[in-house]
């Protein structure tokens, strides 16, 4: 069954006219086509008793039309799109349409709802999410691949480690060189110096690399239409043992969780298997983040890997396990990788060490 075939078998299910696809990684994993269209408007329309059609500005009707196999109409600029969208969609009056919630701005929803005028609204966000949560074979050796790219851009940052470096001049150097190689990253790269990285999302900036203390990368690499995302904690000179024993912890906490995720355990249980081993060392409010989010096409997609969240962890989903420990103006540890869920385990997609790596 194709990925358009299960939205319309769900279609039949819930007794709804139309599926209304807004998000552009949405449309590329139903369609294989992908566009940013920034402020334009931009839609897959899959019908139960019609032929699926795409709606696209008009510079990428041509693009668009040698990609998918059914009908595309586009606009300029100077048209409404919401009279074009309508004029363009079957006579038949849809009664009921499953939009993505969680990802419909306020703008496009007011748009759809003048082409749709008299239709109930429901959430289509569920349905996509399940059938992006587990990851083919196909989809799983794609990211190995974007992890093995995540793998090459932070020793590129490692290499250009210095004390008379900047955070900036260091993500200036990995962004380029994987541009080099033909990609992207996934994600504004972030390297954290010091104190710096007692900020989950620190801002990087003009700091130059601090002397006997930890230096923080966290980045990834959009490969092929799949995303990796790793962050390593090195250390640089000689720090105090007590940021040496934060990184341990930290790094216990992660061995724990990633030798207990296996099929049938919770999500919840996954981040408390971590979570307790920063917990029991007097840390856990230095520990402020889930343990870890879902990814595949998107950096960040379904599920999140947290306390509270009972979704049993299946063969096939992909998601990342990292744990931190953030302690204001003394240290800021974070080590993440991500994998695939095994028959037995975990398997991650990333290589580097995860010993705590001297640079002078």
């Amino acid at each position: 069954m194709t990925k358009i075939n299960q939205i319309i078998s769900y279609l039949e299910t819930e007794k709804t006219d139309v599926a209304v696809v807004s998000d552009p990684v949405t449309i590329n994993y139903l369609t294989g086509f992908y566009s940013d269209p920034h402020e334009r408007q931009m839609f897959l329309f899959i019908f139960t008793n019609h032929e699926p059609l795409l709606f696209v500005p008009a510079l990428e009707v041509d693009r668009a039309s040698a990609i998918v196999d059914f009908k595309v109409v586009g606009y300029i600029d100077s048209e409404n799109p919401w009279e074009k969208i309508k004029a363009a969609l079957p006579a038949d009056s849809a009664r009921k349409i499953a939009v993505e919630f969680d990802n419909l701005i306020l703008t496009k929803y007011n748009g759809l709802r003048t082409v749709f005028e008299q239709a109930e609204f429901t959430n289509l966000t569920p349905c996509i999410n399940r059938m992006r949560l587990i990851k083919s074979s196909d989809e799983i050796k794609k990211m190995f691949v974007a992890g093995e790219y995540a793998d090459k851009a932070v020793k590129i940052g490692f290499d250009t480690i210095s004390l008379d470096k900047t955070e900036t001049d260091i993500i200036a150097q990995i962004d380029f060189g994987i541009k080099q190689l033909g990609y992207e990253m996934s994600f504004e790269t972030m390297v954290l110096t010091g104190d710096n990285a007692a900020n989950p999302h620190g801002i990087p900036g003009a700091n130059k690399v601090e002397n006997n203390a930890l230096l923080l990368f966290d980045l990834g690499c959009m490969v092929n239409g799949y995303a990796s995302d790793m962050t390593r904690t090195v250390a640089v000179g000689k720090p105090d043992q007590f940021k040496k024993d934060i990184y341990n912890l930290t790094l216990e906490a992660q061995r724990a969780a990633l030798d207990f995720i296996k099929p049938g355990v919770t999500a919840h249980e996954v981040d408390r298997a971590a979570r307790e081993v920063i917990e029991k060392a007097g840390y856990g409010d230095y520990f402020n983040h889930r343990l870890g989010h879902g990814i595949g096409m998107s950096v960040h997609e379904f599920p999140s890997i947290m306390e509270g969240n009972d979704m049993v962890i299946e063969e096939g989903m992909c998601f990342s396990v990292e744990p931190g420990i953030y302690i204001p103006g003394k240290v800021g540890v974070r080590i993440e990788d991500c994998g695939h869920v095994t028959k037995n385990g975990f398997e991650v997609f990333t290589s580097t060490s995860k010993d705590l790596l001297y640079f002078d």
